[in-house]
């Protein structure tokens, strides 16, 4: 039998980007895949575009089982009865991919922190806090499943300067709780792990390669390295399928390396750069472990 018709994943934050690529990435290796997310058909139209929805019918398209949830991740309940619909129709859960994350308006506004409204810690609701809950929704069936992988998409701006503090303290916590739970989860052939991506070519930065003067400007390396949503769930598809992927659990693992490292490129055959030289090296989880 086939392995990857059996895998199960649940990917948050799927309407759109970098949930819509990775869920997308896992179809086509076969997966069922739970797209969860606000946008859906007959609610409100983002502006963006995208609904869970029309990710999940992209996921049947590629070759896997995409099944949509309507899911606010700012909802505990809503959370819970995710988990608890994959537990009864599926009852097992392979993959979980903590992507999920509210993108205020002022996020990338430049200026000090004190002169954006108090609306950006939305992003430590839905990003770090979101993703714990998920995680603990999953968890007893993650443990049942065995073999399984956890993992948070995260940035390099969990150990630089990126978008002031709260989008460096969201990230760092979400650094931190992917090795803290790799411990809890250790004993329990379930890997938990953090992936920084690069600059991703998303609909939200689609307008940045489109301008005339993009690769005049100080973000032009960033863009010529961009990479794809569908290079991320590829890369995470990878992770779970290797045999010493308890061996990376606790982690803090950088996309494009793992890319690399897993031979996996581009469409057009490009293979992306860390930006571990140009912005930071992950953390390193420590050894020690006071319970």
């Amino acid at each position: 039998m086939n392995e990857s018709l059996e895998r199960v994943a649940v990917v948050t934050g799927a309407s759109r980007g970098v949930g819509k690529g990775i869920a997308i990435a896992l179809g086509a290796a076969g997966a069922t895949v739970y797209v969860s997310g606000r946008s859906h058909d007959g609610g409100k139209e983002h502006p963006l575009g995208g609904t869970v929805q029309a990710t999940a019918a992209a996921v049947t398209e590629a070759g896997g089982q995409g099944i949509a949830v309507t899911c606010d991740h700012s909802d505990d309940d809503q959370v819970r009865h995710l988990f608890e619909r994959v537990g009864n129709e599926q009852g097992r859960l392979d993959m979980l991919v903590n992507n999920a994350t509210a993108v205020p308006r002022e996020l990338a506004k430049p200026g000090p922190f004190w002169k954006k409204s108090l609306d950006i810690l939305r992003i430590l609701d839905v990003g770090q806090r979101s993703h714990y809950v998920a995680s603990y929704s999953a968890a007893p069936m993650l443990v049942r499943t065995g073999g399984a992988l956890v993992v948070f998409t995260s940035s390099y701006g969990g150990r630089c300067y990126m978008h002031g503090p709260a989008y460096g303290a969201g990230k760092a916590g979400v650094d931190k709780m992917a090795m803290d739970m790799a411990v809890d989860f250790r004993d329990h052939d379930v890997a938990a792990m953090s992936l920084w991506l690069g600059f991703v070519r998303t609909e939200r930065n689609e307008p940045l390669f489109q301008h005339p003067d993009a690769m005049k400007g100080p973000y032009a390396a960033f863009l010529a390295n961009a990479e794809s949503p569908e290079l991320v769930g590829r890369v995470i598809e990878a992770l779970h399928r290797d045999e010493k992927r308890m061996e990376r659990s606790g982690r803090v693992l950088i996309i494009a390396e793992l890319a690399q490292e897993y031979g996996i490129s581009e469409a057009d055959g490009r293979q992306p750069k860390s930006n571990r030289d140009v912005l930071a090296a992950p953390p390193e989880p420590s050894a020690v472990a006071v319970r």
